[in-house]
């Protein structure tokens, strides 16, 4: 999670950067990022479209044209993949994008029993029958099984889905429940977790609302990056990814805090 953390966090400066940035070498550098990314961790690329058209617009705005550049980006990022792409189908007989897994995850997330966090007891390595379905089957008949039974347990009831992404979305912002010895410990550190999410929220919506530069890509990669954890199930180390973009938004909101409350002091009484 720390190489992903570093990786989005250039890769959000550098988007950044494109507005000011000519020829075709930092579109290079984007497609190769985005290459290396999606090989370290997939759920990054929720974020590709929204960074992506991002700078394609302020660049537009500033009468500047990026279709070669985007082309090369492209190229560059399925240059990276494709490698992975070709061991896949060498390996499944079929295309298999990235990873395989999906189908496994949402059904760990979706199905009897289920109430927004991880249960780790319905995974093949913790679970004997579900290895045992595993080798019988082969890895893609398995996942294919599993995402099946999660459609169906998703369609039999909407609304009891909608309820489980509510709860997803607040556990990956203020801690999901977990047990403990000194049952002080988890209250307390999903206390300060969630103080950091709130923090970050207020962060980015006072940078919208003053319009600072870089805004609403912040907006776009909190929106975007946690949108798979709130179908699937969330976990504190998912959000280390985006973890360097909240410290900035934190730091902002408080130093805004300490501006305003130096230009009060300054007012004579």
């Amino acid at each position: 999670m720390g190489l992903a953390a570093l990786l989005l966090a250039i890769i959000f400066w550098l988007t950044l950067e494109l507005k000011e940035r000519d020829g075709l070498r930092p579109w290079l550098e984007f497609g190769l990022l985005w290459g290396i990314a999606a090989l370290t961790n997939p759920s990054m690329l929720a974020f590709l479209p929204a960074s992506g058209l991002w700078a394609w617009y302020r660049r537009a705005k500033s009468g500047k044209r990026s279709v070669g550049g985007i082309a090369v980006a492209s190229i560059i990022f399925f240059a990276c993949i494709a490698p992975w792409l070709i061991r896949n189908y060498r390996t499944f007989g079929q295309v298999v994008f990235l990873r395989s897994n999906f189908g496994a995850e949402l059904r760990i997330g979706n199905g009897p029993g289920a109430n927004g966090t991880w249960r780790e007891y319905l995974h093949p390595t913790q679970n004997v029958y579900e290895m045992r379905r595993y080798r019988q089957l082969g890895e893609i008949a398995y996942v294919a099984e599993r995402r099946r039974e999660a459609i169906a347990f998703i369609r039999e009831d909407y609304l009891r889905f909608a309820g489980l992404c509510t709860k997803r979305f607040i556990y990956y912002w203020a801690g999901r429940p977990r047990p403990a010895q000194i049952s002080a410990v988890p209250p307390i550190e999903n206390l300060v977790f969630l103080a950091s999410s709130v923090l970050a929220l207020w962060g980015l919506a006072r940078a919208l609302r003053k319009r600072r530069p870089g805004a609403w890509l912040f907006f776009w990669l909190i929106l975007c990056y946690p949108l798979v954890y709130y179908v699937t199930f969330p976990h504190a180390r998912y959000r280390h990814p985006i973890e360097p973009e909240l410290t900035i938004l934190i730091v902002y909101v408080i130093s805004e805090a300490e501006r305003k409350e130096n230009r009060l002091k300054e007012i004579p009484a």
